[in-house]
């Protein structure tokens, strides 16, 4: 199977540094450097769909724009691209979120791939009037894609849950294609709506051997629900001619971060209820020391906000290399970002996808633009035919 590889559209603003937000961490100045406008990202949209990127993964919280809103203005200015969009159930109707759904899919041409967020943090819940505990919102997220895959089949609904309740629901026109459902989730409670509900498991970047525990977990309780699952990961990375300037360039990102701003944002991801951001934390202690936490895995980015905080580092064929240590895991989905993400955008595109196009494990969605015949230049040395 080719490798699935999507980008990440910052609708907080975007900088040349590392840009918190989420998680309880402050969102920085990032707005003021390049401002999430439908411009800017639109730029890194049709860069990412030139590039080779089959979707970009679009986040959700009170520190960004509203994902639904961003993407669909998005959808004008690209062709082909998909958009991961996240969203939290139990914030709307799950009828209205399969009827948007819907809409989507249909305005689009097919272009939506849904990113379930349940919700890790129940201070950041509470503003928006939600004020379940962590196990009952993915209790309730449970129920809400019970209902929402039931619409999308073209059934009926009636539903009386714990924390839903339907009647007589059902949607004028299903979406077609159904848009695959994303889903992170590491803790106890996580797991089992994970495998009973999602097409495509996500992880943050742990090391391979952590990552490999994980969807062995996730796998059996796959197989003792009857489903196979697809598997993906997310993560940030720096790609480069060579390691030294990638590792250059990481060093640079935390070099002019004050220790007691890492220490005050170590401080509150501290509070935070997921089970990821906590393996997260774990990775590196709130230490700038040894933050290679495994060949070319660094860990910096969680020093200074919440979600991924890891990122690859490394020339271009070492970031390949691990890719497809990954790859040979059982991931095939990849979820990248970089700062700034136009630039890094193409640092991956350019110089890593060509390496596992010829290695055969990916194909450019829209075709091998290389097959296009070169310009031929006036005044320029010409190549020499080959004898026969």
């Amino acid at each position: 199977m080719s490798l699935t590889f999507h980008w990440f559209l910052p609708t907080y603003g975007d900088s040349r540094d590392i840009v918190g937000g989420g998680h309880g961490v402050p969102i920085g100045t990032a707005g003021g450097a390049r401002p999430a406008s439908v411009a800017y990202l639109g730029q890194i949209a049709r860069s990412a769909e030139q590039l080779g990127f089959a979707g970009a993964l679009t986040p959700t919280g009170a520190w960004c724009e509203d994902a639904w809103l961003s993407t669909a203005m998005l959808t004008e200015v690209t062709e082909r691209l998909k958009f991961l969009v996240a969203f939290r159930p139990g914030l709307l109707s799950p009828t209205l979120a399969a009827q948007m759904a819907a809409t989507f899919q249909r305005l689009s041409g097919g272009r939506l791939l849904l990113n379930v967020v349940t919700g890790g943090e129940s201070a950041e819940q509470r503003a928006y009037g939600d004020f379940l505990d962590k196990d009952a919102r993915y209790a309730r997220t449970d129920e809400f894609l019970h209902v929402v895959r039931s619409l999308w089949r073209g059934e009926t609904v009636d539903h009386d849950g714990a924390h839903l309740r339907v009647e007589g629901a059902r949607l004028s026109r299903v979406p077609d294609p159904v848009p695959p459902v994303y889903f992170g989730g590491s803790s106890a409670a996580a797991l089992p709506v994970a495998v009973r509900h999602s097409d495509v498991y996500l992880t943050w970047g742990e090391p391979p051997a952590q990552v490999a525990g994980k969807l062995d977990r996730v796998r059996g309780l796959a197989a003792e629900a009857g489903r196979e699952l697809r598997y993906g990961i997310r993560l940030h990375v720096i790609s480069r001619d060579t390691a030294e300037e990638a590792w250059a360039q990481a060093r640079k990102l935390l070099d002019g971060i004050p220790e007691a701003d890492v220490r005050a944002v170590q401080e509150g991801l501290r509070r935070s209820e997921s089970e990821g951001q906590r393996r997260m934390l774990d990775l590196h202690g709130g230490s700038r020391d040894a933050l290679e936490v495994s060949p070319n895995l660094w860990a910096g980015f969680g020093l200074v906000r919440g979600g991924a905080g890891t990122a690859l580092v490394g020339s271009h064929t070492e970031v390949a290399d691990r890719i497809a240590e990954y790859h040979a895991l059982g991931l095939d989905e990849f979820i990248l970002s970089g700062h700034p993400h136009l630039e890094e955008a193409y640092w991956f595109g350019e110089g890593v996808l060509p390496i596992l196009r010829r290695r055969g494990l990916w194909r450019h969605p829209a075709g091998d633009p290389s097959a296009d015949a070169p310009a031929s230049v006036p005044f320029t040395p010409q190549p020499v035919p080959a004898r026969v």
